[in-house]
Protein backbone atom coordinates (compact mmCIF):
# COMPACT_ATOMS: atom_id res chain seq x y z
CA UNK A 1 0.00 0.00 0.00
CA UNK A 2 1.26 3.46 -0.79
CA UNK A 3 0.42 6.60 1.18
CA UNK A 4 -2.54 7.53 -1.02
CA UNK A 5 -4.20 4.12 -1.08
CA UNK A 6 -3.75 3.55 2.62
CA UNK A 7 -5.46 6.88 3.28
CA UNK A 8 -8.61 5.70 1.57
CA UNK A 9 -9.74 3.56 4.47
CA UNK A 10 -13.49 3.75 4.80
CA UNK A 11 -15.74 3.29 7.76
CA UNK A 12 -19.31 2.32 7.26
CA UNK A 13 -22.06 1.84 9.76
CA UNK A 14 -24.38 -0.99 8.85
CA UNK A 15 -27.83 0.01 7.73
CA UNK A 16 -30.26 0.35 10.58
CA UNK A 17 -33.82 -0.94 10.40
CA UNK A 18 -34.83 2.59 9.38
CA UNK A 19 -32.57 2.33 6.34
CA UNK A 20 -29.95 4.86 7.47
CA UNK A 21 -26.42 4.55 6.10
CA UNK A 22 -23.43 6.43 7.48
CA UNK A 23 -20.18 6.30 5.54
CA UNK A 24 -16.86 8.08 5.98
CA UNK A 25 -13.52 7.93 4.18
CA UNK A 26 -10.28 9.89 4.61
CA UNK A 27 -8.48 10.77 1.40
CA UNK A 28 -5.30 12.50 0.31
CA UNK A 29 -6.00 15.92 -1.20
CA UNK A 30 -4.81 14.84 -4.62
CA UNK A 31 -6.66 13.96 -7.80
CA UNK A 32 -6.01 10.26 -7.13
CA UNK A 33 -7.11 10.55 -3.49
CA UNK A 34 -10.38 12.23 -4.50
CA UNK A 35 -10.95 9.56 -7.17
CA UNK A 36 -10.42 6.78 -4.63
CA UNK A 37 -12.86 8.41 -2.20
CA UNK A 38 -15.48 8.71 -4.95
CA UNK A 39 -15.15 5.03 -5.85
CA UNK A 40 -15.48 3.99 -2.20
CA UNK A 41 -18.59 6.18 -1.86
CA UNK A 42 -20.16 4.67 -4.98
CA UNK A 43 -19.63 1.17 -3.56
CA UNK A 44 -21.19 2.19 -0.24
CA UNK A 45 -24.22 3.80 -1.89
CA UNK A 46 -24.84 1.15 -4.57
CA UNK A 47 -27.05 -1.15 -2.45
CA UNK A 48 -29.14 1.83 -1.33
CA UNK A 49 -29.30 3.95 -4.51
CA UNK A 50 -29.41 1.67 -7.54
CA UNK A 51 -26.82 2.91 -10.05
CA UNK A 52 -29.33 3.41 -12.88
CA UNK A 53 -31.46 5.99 -11.03
CA UNK A 54 -31.46 9.76 -11.30
CA UNK A 55 -30.71 10.06 -7.58
CA UNK A 56 -27.59 7.90 -7.95
CA UNK A 57 -26.38 9.96 -10.92
CA UNK A 58 -26.93 13.22 -9.06
CA UNK A 59 -25.24 11.85 -5.93
CA UNK A 60 -22.20 10.83 -7.99
CA UNK A 61 -21.93 14.33 -9.48
CA UNK A 62 -22.22 16.04 -6.09
CA UNK A 63 -19.62 13.72 -4.55
CA UNK A 64 -17.28 14.22 -7.53
CA UNK A 65 -17.50 18.02 -7.39
CA UNK A 66 -17.03 18.32 -3.63
CA UNK A 67 -14.12 15.87 -3.47
CA UNK A 68 -12.44 17.50 -6.49
CA UNK A 69 -12.79 20.91 -4.85
CA UNK A 70 -11.19 19.59 -1.66
CA UNK A 71 -8.29 18.15 -3.65
CA UNK A 72 -7.83 21.42 -5.54
CA UNK A 73 -8.56 24.05 -2.89
CA UNK A 74 -8.16 22.22 0.43
CA UNK A 75 -4.65 20.89 0.08
CA UNK A 76 -2.47 21.42 3.14
CA UNK A 77 0.75 19.43 3.38
CA UNK A 78 0.40 16.47 5.73
CA UNK A 79 -3.38 16.83 6.15
CA UNK A 80 -6.11 14.69 4.62
CA UNK A 81 -9.69 15.45 3.67
CA UNK A 82 -12.76 13.49 4.76
CA UNK A 83 -15.81 12.53 2.72
CA UNK A 84 -18.87 11.74 4.81
CA UNK A 85 -22.24 10.46 3.61
CA UNK A 86 -25.45 10.09 5.58
CA UNK A 87 -28.34 8.51 3.73
CA UNK A 88 -31.83 8.00 5.07
CA UNK A 89 -35.03 7.22 3.18
CA UNK A 90 -35.65 10.90 2.37
CA UNK A 91 -32.25 12.49 1.72
CA UNK A 92 -28.52 12.12 1.22
CA UNK A 93 -26.14 14.45 3.06
CA UNK A 94 -22.69 14.75 1.45
CA UNK A 95 -20.00 16.46 3.56
CA UNK A 96 -16.38 17.08 2.62
CA UNK A 97 -14.04 18.43 5.28
CA UNK A 98 -10.59 19.72 4.37
CA UNK A 99 -7.82 21.79 5.95
CA UNK A 100 -8.00 24.66 3.45
CA UNK A 101 -9.81 27.14 5.66
CA UNK A 102 -8.17 30.08 3.90
CA UNK A 103 -9.79 29.14 0.56
CA UNK A 104 -13.51 29.42 1.16
CA UNK A 105 -16.13 28.27 -1.34
CA UNK A 106 -17.73 31.07 -3.33
CA UNK A 107 -19.89 31.22 -6.41
CA UNK A 108 -18.80 33.41 -9.33
CA UNK A 109 -20.05 36.96 -8.61
CA UNK A 110 -22.48 37.03 -11.52
CA UNK A 111 -23.46 33.36 -11.18
CA UNK A 112 -21.74 32.55 -14.47
CA UNK A 113 -18.27 31.10 -14.92
CA UNK A 114 -18.26 32.13 -18.59
CA UNK A 115 -15.65 30.35 -20.68
CA UNK A 116 -13.37 29.74 -17.70
CA UNK A 117 -12.18 26.19 -17.11
CA UNK A 118 -12.65 26.74 -13.38
CA UNK A 119 -15.48 28.04 -11.24
CA UNK A 120 -18.29 25.83 -12.49
CA UNK A 121 -18.20 23.19 -9.75
CA UNK A 122 -20.17 25.08 -7.13
CA UNK A 123 -22.63 26.29 -9.78
CA UNK A 124 -23.27 22.63 -10.55
CA UNK A 125 -23.62 21.82 -6.84
CA UNK A 126 -26.07 24.70 -6.43
CA UNK A 127 -28.12 23.50 -9.41
CA UNK A 128 -28.23 19.83 -8.36
CA UNK A 129 -28.50 19.97 -4.56
CA UNK A 130 -31.65 20.84 -2.67
CA UNK A 131 -29.40 22.89 -0.40
CA UNK A 132 -25.69 23.36 0.16
CA UNK A 133 -23.31 25.46 2.17
CA UNK A 134 -20.15 25.46 4.23
CA UNK A 135 -19.00 26.15 7.75
CA UNK A 136 -15.62 26.55 9.44
CA UNK A 137 -14.11 23.37 10.81
CA UNK A 138 -11.61 23.57 13.66
CA UNK A 139 -8.62 23.78 13.39
CA UNK A 140 -8.39 26.04 10.37
CA UNK A 141 -10.42 24.03 7.89
CA UNK A 142 -13.86 24.02 6.37
CA UNK A 143 -16.71 21.60 5.82
CA UNK A 144 -18.69 21.91 2.58
CA UNK A 145 -22.02 20.09 2.50
CA UNK A 146 -24.83 19.37 0.07
CA UNK A 147 -28.24 17.77 0.62
CA UNK A 148 -30.00 15.77 -2.07
CA UNK A 149 -33.65 14.86 -1.57
CA UNK A 150 -34.43 11.25 -2.42
CA UNK A 151 -37.66 10.74 -4.28
CA UNK A 152 -39.26 7.40 -5.05
CA UNK A 153 -38.63 6.50 -8.69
Amino acid sequence: MNKETESAVATREPSTPTGKLEFSVLFATTEYGAHTARLAAECALAPHLPPDTGAADTARLLIAELTANAALHGRVRGRKARLGLTLDPTCLLVEVTDAGGDRLPTLPPDGDAGDSEHGRGLLLVEALADSWGWRPYHPGGKRVWAVLGIRAE
